[in-house]
Parts: structure tokens; C-alpha cells; sequence
């Protein structure tokens, strides 16, 4: 068990090690909070201000809220929502693509009022548990393709199954369900529009961009772009108007 000392036996490892448990405390991680309910009485000869901000932690943690948001695609998503919350006074602690955790516990009214700006963004909360299940698919693939150095080598069902704790065929069939379109035919739409900006701002050849999103073959990239586009990846990159798509449209 983690001891806190008092007076002159408080050394800097000691006042890192407590610093540490607060920082995991904002984390919410059961065994430090744990450990933390083990340390209550040494605590109280820390001084009243450490107190004070060992219980203002706690209560923290009790109004702990998770917001799930739609249409989160991009990095400016990410300012724009974080930006409405400081607005609100509503302090993040994570802000991810259609997922955000906040220190407080958000009311009814403030749940409203966030709505409403955040339509204006084209972005809405979501309340319902099988639109957060099919915006968590998307952001996870979106982050995948878009913003991943590369692509995971293991099968895309594996990957989601092991990302959200679900059966892959259960993910597949409510996505399309609710979606109109397959998983695959999202990802297939999203690898074609990332290839379009490789090939518009990156100076990679189109085997190394074949390489970095996992086609099999240069002419496999090809023909699937073709289809996509209707015209080949070299026709493309020689265009003075590429036609990229906002993320949010994809």
C-alpha cells in the first residue's frame, strides 16, 4: 500500500507518486481510486488544501460524463466541439472522432443547448444506442484510414470486433441496415478518396500508396479507383481540379 509521509519526511518521489494518483484519479482508473480509499487517513496530515482537491477529484469522477457525437470526421470536428464545451464551462478530458469525455455531469438543458450548436456544425449528439454503435464504426474507420500512418495488417472484422467487444456479423448487418451500404463498401469509398489526396498533396508513387492501404497490387488500387472515379489514378493527379470530397460527405 502506497504510504503518504508528513513534514520532513515528504520527499520529491513522494509528492510525485501522489501527483501520479491524481492524475489516474482524472483517468478513472478503479485500481487507483482503489488505492486512493486505502491512503484517506494519511492524507488528512497532507494539509487541508491536498484534502480539498482529493475530494474535488472525487466528486469529479462521480459527474464523470461520456457524449457520443455524430458526424465527427475530421480535426476541425474536434475544435469546433471542445471550443462549444469551453463555452459551456465543460472541461474534456478526451476529445476523439465521435466520442468526448467530460468532467461534469451535462444536464438536460446544457444537453440541449449543446445540440443546437453543435446542428449548426452539421454535427448532433446521439442518445440512441444503435446510432452510437454505427458512429463508432465509422469513426473507427475513418481514423483508420485517414489519419493512421498505416493500415492494421489483421482482417478489418477482426479488427472492429476486437475495437467495440461485438460479433463482426452483428456489426455488419446493423451497419447496413442502417447505413443503406456495407461496411466494406464504406471502407472501399473512404481508401478511394484518401488515395485521391495522396495523389494530390503527397509525393508517393502509387505503389507505395498501394503499399500504405493494403491493396494487394498497384492494378488492383487502379481498377478500384477507376470504378469509384471513372477514370485512372494517373488521369486523376494530372487534373488541375482534383474533386476531393469534405470527409463529411464521404
Amino acid at each position: 500500500m502506497i504510504q503518504f509521509k508528513t513534514g520532513a519526511d515528504i520527499t520529491p518521489y513522494h509528492l510525485s507518486v501522489s501527483k501520479k494518483i491524481n492524475r489516474d484519479k482524472y483517468l478513472g482508473s478503479e485500481m487507483v481510486k482503489s488505492k486512493f480509499a486505502q491512503t484517506s487517513s494519511p492524507l488528512k496530515h497532507f494539509g487541508k488544501m491536498k484534502l480539498m482537491y482529493a475530494k474535488s477529484v472525487n466528486t469529479n469522477l462521480e459527474n464523470y460524463s461520456k457524449l457520443f457525437i455524430k458526424n465527427m470526421v475530421c480535426s476541425r470536428c474536434k475544435i469546433v466541439v471542445k471550443i462549444e464545451l469551453e463555452k459551456m464551462a465543460l472541461h474534456c478530458m478526451k476529445v476523439e472522432l465521435g466520442e468526448v469525455d467530460i468532467l461534469e455531469k451535462i444536464t438536460i438543458e446544457q444537453r440541449e443547448q449543446l445540440r443546437a450548436v453543435l446542428l449548426r456544425s452539421g454535427l448532433d449528439l446521439i442518445s440512441d444506442k444503435k446510432e452510437t454503435l454505427i458512429e463508432k464504426i465509422k469513426s473507427i474507420l475513418i481514423e483508420m484510414i485517414h489519419y493512421s500512418d498505416e493500415l492494421p495488417k489483421i482482417k478489418i472484422s477482426y479488427y472492429l470486433s476486437e475495437k467495440l467487444n461485438y460479433d463482426y456479423t452483428y456489426l455488419s448487418n446493423i451497419f447496413s441496415e442502417t447505413v443503406g451500404m456495407s461496411i466494406q463498401q464504406f471502407i472501399i469509398t473512404h481508401k478511394i478518396e484518401r488515395v485521391k489526396e495522396l495523389l494530390a498533396y503527397e509525393d508517393l508513387t502509387l505503389s507505395e500508396i498501394a503499399f500504405k492501404l493494403n491493396y494487394s497490387s498497384t492494378a488492383h488500387l487502379s481498377g478500384q479507383f477507376k470504378k469509384i472515379t471513372g477514370m485512372i489514378p494517373s488521369h486523376f493527379k494530372k487534373m488541375k481540379y482534383k474533386g476531393l470530397i469534405a470527409l463529411d460527405d464521404v
